[in-house]
């Protein structure tokens, strides 16, 4: 009888060493880096450095960064979910080593971001956990990331941008509006971050 092979959990530290290997082409395409996260699951133990919880909003934690990526734990609890957004046109991989997410993927119909006006149409579901990591999609990049309430339990996603940025633009479907936000980390290699 033949079982499904079963990817050993490696520490954080250890997933950085191996994505560290990585040239800058493999950041230029999702085929790689989603490969990587599917054969090398991380051990939720060792990511607790770079966790911290918030009530009212998920949290970004920034584990490494180099000039062709960075990768960070997002925490989720339970019924938090993020803006629509899109990543200016990185590359991004997501896994949920704890827990589990639904991404909710949409189209752009219409964008003029000098007006901050928009149309979106919502297409495919994505479901993460630790058993399914994703890449997604560089033609249809608007998503929002969301631990609905009815999982019933905390999350936490690992994500790799193919370059760092620090904005990003998010997107309202209801009142058909968006804009560009700054980004930043409530911590950064686990401490918190400095106010400046």
């Amino acid at each position: 009888m033949h079982g499904l092979a079963i990817n050993p959990l490696v520490s954080i530290d250890d997933f950085v060493r191996g994505l560290r290997q990585f040239p800058e082409a493999a950041f230029r395409r999702t085929a790689d880096i989603q490969d990587y996260l599917a054969r090398t699951p991380v051990q939720p133990e060792s990511l607790a450095p770079y966790l911290t919880w918030d009530a009212q909003h998920y949290t970004r934690n920034l584990i490494d960064r180099t000039e062709f990526y960075e990768l960070l734990t997002i925490c989720w609890e339970s019924g938090q979910a993020s803006s629509i957004h899109n990543h200016l046109d990185q590359n991004c991989w997501m896994a949920a080593p704890m827990g589990r997410l639904l991404v909710q993927n949409y189209r752009v119909k219409q964008e003029d971001l000098t007006a901050g006006r928009c149309q979106l149409e919502r297409s495919d579901q994505v479901h993460l956990d630790p058993a399914h990591p994703t890449a997604v999609n560089p033609t249809e990049p608007v998503h929002k990331v969301c631990n609905l309430r009815e999982f019933g339990m905390r999350a936490v996603s690992l994500h790799v941008y193919s370059r760092p940025f620090d904005t990003c633009v998010v997107y309202s479907e209801d009142k058909g509006t968006c804009g560009v936000i700054p980004l930043h980390f409530n911590t950064e290699y686990g401490k918190p971050r400095a106010e400046s």
